[in-house]
Order: C-alpha cells, then sequence, then structure tokens
C-alpha cells in the first residue's frame, strides 16, 4: 500500500525500511508539515543548515510531557545534547577535555581484545547473534571501563542504557516512559555515590576526570556530571550497537561489498563511514525555532518544531552519487550520521573505531558469514535505530 504522505507522521512509528517514504518525502514534500506545528525534514541541504543554524534550539525541545518536570526530566534537561550556547559551550567544553583523541587512540589495543574475545566465545559456540554477542557487550564494556564501573555492574549498565535509549525519541508510552524512569533513578544514585566516591579517592578513568577538571574556576556541577554521564552512556552504546549490526545487516545483503571489505583491510575506514551513511544508527534529531525561520523556501514559525532526519539526508541524490548503493570506497562522504554544527557527537572517534575493529575482525575471522534468519526484527525506537537481534551462521 502506498503511503498517504500528506498524514505521513513519524509518531505513527517507522517501517522496517523506511526508505521509500523518506525519497518519495523529499521528492514530493521535503519540508514535511505535521500536526501539532511539527515539521519534518528530508534534505541534506536543509537538515545540515538547520544543524549549523544558532536560531534553531536544542535545549526548546520537550523532553518530557508533564506540567511538573520529573526528576529524571530536569537531569535530562542538563544534558549536552538538550542545551544551547552558552550552557552547551560550557558543558562540552568541559566533557571533552576528558575525552581527547589520544585517549581514544589508547583504547585500540584493549577494544581489540574484547572483540576477539567475543568472537572466541563465538566460534566455540559455533554461532553468533551479532547484537548480543558482540553489538551490545562491546562498546558497554568499553564506555563502563572508561567511566570506571566495575565489570560486574556491566549487565546492570546495560539494561540502563536500554530502558534510558528512549529518552531521546519525540514520545514515550506511558510504560515505557515508567521504565526509563525507573532506570534513569537507579543510574542517578549510581553515578552520585560513584562519582563522590572517586571526589574522595581519584583513579584513572573518566569519572574521576569528569571530577576534577576544571576550567577557569569553572567546573561540572553534581547533577550536571551525573546528567552527562547518562548520556555518554546512552552515546557510547547505543549507537554504536547499532552501527555495528545495521553495518553488519547491510554487508549481508550487499555480498559483493563483503568480498570487497573482506580482501581489503585498508578500507575498514570508509566503510564504516559509508556503513554510518547507509543505515544511519542515528536515525533523526530535533531543534525548535526560536524564531521565524525560512527553510527549503517554507516559513517555520516561532516555537514550532523541527525534526531533522539524518537517515534521509544520507540517501540525498543532491549530496551523494547513487546514494542507495553501498560502496565501501566512497570518498566523498559527508554524512550527518554523527549531525553538524555544534552538536556533533563528542564520541565520534570512539564510534568510528569501535566499529572498523569490529566489523573487519567479524568479516575477516568468518569467512562464510550469513544471515541466519529470514527477516529481522527492528527496535521500536524511533530516534535510535537498530536491531534486536541479528543471528548469522558462522
Amino acid at each position: 500500500m502506498t503511503q498517504d504522505l500528506t498524514t505521513f507522521d513519524l509518531l505513527d512509528g517507522v517501517p522496517p525500511d523506511p526508505y521509500p517514504v523518506y525519497d518519495r518525502l523529499r521528492q514530493e514534500d521535503p519540508v514535511h508539515e505535521m500536526e501539532g506545528g511539527r515539521w519534518l525534514l528530508t534534505r541534506y541541504e536543509d537538515c545540515s543548515a538547520v544543524l549549523r543554524n544558532p536560531t534553531m534550539s536544542s535545549s526548546q525541545r520537550d523532553i518530557g510531557s508533564a506540567d511538573e518536570p520529573s526528576l529524571l526530566q530536569q537531569y535530562l534537561s542538563k544534558l549536552m545534547l538538550f542545551s544551547d550556547a552558552p550552557d552547551h559551550t560550557r558543558l562540552r567544553g568541559l566533557v571533552s577535555r576528558a575525552f581527547t583523541p589520544r585517549v581514544v587512540e589508547e583504547l585500540r589495543p584493549r577494544i581489540v581484545e574484547l572483540v576477539d574475545q567475543l568472537l572466541d566465545e563465538a566460534e566455540a559456540a559455533g554461532e553468533l547473534d551479532v547484537i548480543t554477542g558482540l553489538g551490545r557487550p562491546l562498546p558497554v564494556a568499553v564506555i563502563a571501563e572508561m567511566l570506571g564501573v566495575p565489570a560486574e555492574d556491566h549487565d546492570r549498565f546495560r539494561s540502563w542504557s536500554e530502558a534510558l535509549a528512549h529518552t531521546v525519541d519525540p514520545e514515550m508510552a506511558p510504560d515505557v516512559a515508567e521504565r526509563a524512569t525507573i532506570a534513569g533513578l537507579e543510574f542517578m544514585e549510581y553515578f552520585n555515590e560513584l562519582s563522590e566516591e572517586r571526589r574522595q579517592r581519584p583513579q584513572a578513568d573518566l569519572v574521576s576526570a569528569l571530577v576534577a577538571i576544571e576550567d577557569g574556576g569553572d567546573r561540572l556541577a553534581a547533577d550536571e556530571l551525573v546528567a552527562n554521564c547518562i548520556l555518554l552512556l546512552i552515546a557510547g552504546h547505543e549507537t554504536t550497537t547499532n552501527l555495528i549490526g545495521n553495518g553488519t545487516l547491510a554487508l549481508l545483503r550487499n555480498p559483493h561489498e563483503l568480498d570487497r571489505f573482506r580482501e581489503d583491510a585498508g578500507l575498514a575506514k570508509t566503510a564504516v563511514e559509508e556503513l554510518l551513511r547507509y543505515d544511519s544508527p542515528v536515525h533523526l534529531t530535533g531543534r525548535a525555532a526560536l524564531e521565524d525561520t525560512e527553510v527549503g523556501g517554507v516559513d517555520i514559525p516561532a516555537g514550532d518544531r523541527v525534526t531533522i532526519l539524518l537517515a534521509a539526508a544520507n540517501r540525498d541524490p543532491a549530496a551523494f552519487a547513487d546514494p542507495t548503493r553501498l560502496d565501501l570506497g566512497r570518498e566523498d562522504n559527508r554524512h550527518l550520521a554523527f549531525s553538524s554544527g555544534p552538536h556533533f557527537c563528542l564520541g565520534a572517534a570512539l564510534a568510528r573505531l569501535e566499529g572498523q575493529i569490529a566489523l573487519s575482525s567479524l568479516v575477516t575471522r568468518f569467512p562464510r558469514l550469513e544471515l541466519a534468519a529470514d527477516e529481522v526484527e527492528w527496535n521500536p525506537t524511533i530516534t535510535l535505530r537498530g536491531l534486536q537481534r541479528l543471528p548469522v551462521a558462522l
């Protein structure tokens, strides 16, 4: 059945293969008006421009519908993700000091070790679910170890992350919101205790670094520290899980490119960039107009909310030659998978490194890798696009 574009609304859910609908929107209604003063952008040029526009606010977006914000919503308001300059500039400047390229590159041996361990387990078992056996445990272990979370707490960490991933969606069902709230409160209690412990007894971990960071007498307040540890958990886990899962699926569905990747180790960097573009782990992001703003020839009134459909922008033929084709050697690849402008993903270097190591190790370790399911099931989240399971035969 052909989608009626006049009534299309992301809140109704994202189809398993949303790209045909996105292509039609981009061609027929690229600045698409939805109900309630909401707009949807699908062209690369429009999306990129809004991401860089200071009159398009991140802090004015809805982060909960309650009249009185809950404790979790109060913490979410402290996230860099939901802040504008000068608060965003200050928070990002403080956190980025503990998240440098040097720190990320020093993680390479540990990431290789973790990937080898996980693939050893898969080989011994004779089977692998790429999500539960590689995509989830790898980034959880990396970000948890960076933050200083003990190994025995990694499973709790993962369950919190999965529940909190829904908090970045435009809307949550009541039962989902309740689970996210419980997870958030448990997480906040955990990190309040951990950060206080690190104040007393610093260690060589990210929480200790965040506690100690100071710039001109400025430092992270306690609630800012905990809130942005939540962000690092979600951003450092869910997005990389989706990169590994979506990327593996794309390779399996494009066997010629899979063979090309396996035979040429030098493709790892461009391959991961192309997989990020082809089926973006972060599907969308949002802004709110602080003033009347023209976007793509359409006037957006002040106060209206704009959804930037990153996944659609990354398939725009005006920005990418033959965008529906997976080309692991694509050189001119200015995708928006990590956003753009002031909110460009702080953890992009880490996600890239984990993706390069995990995917190249997987395809070279198992040359007969193939999909072991007739259909795949996607997570119900709208903002973060990822698979629930991805069984493969080794």
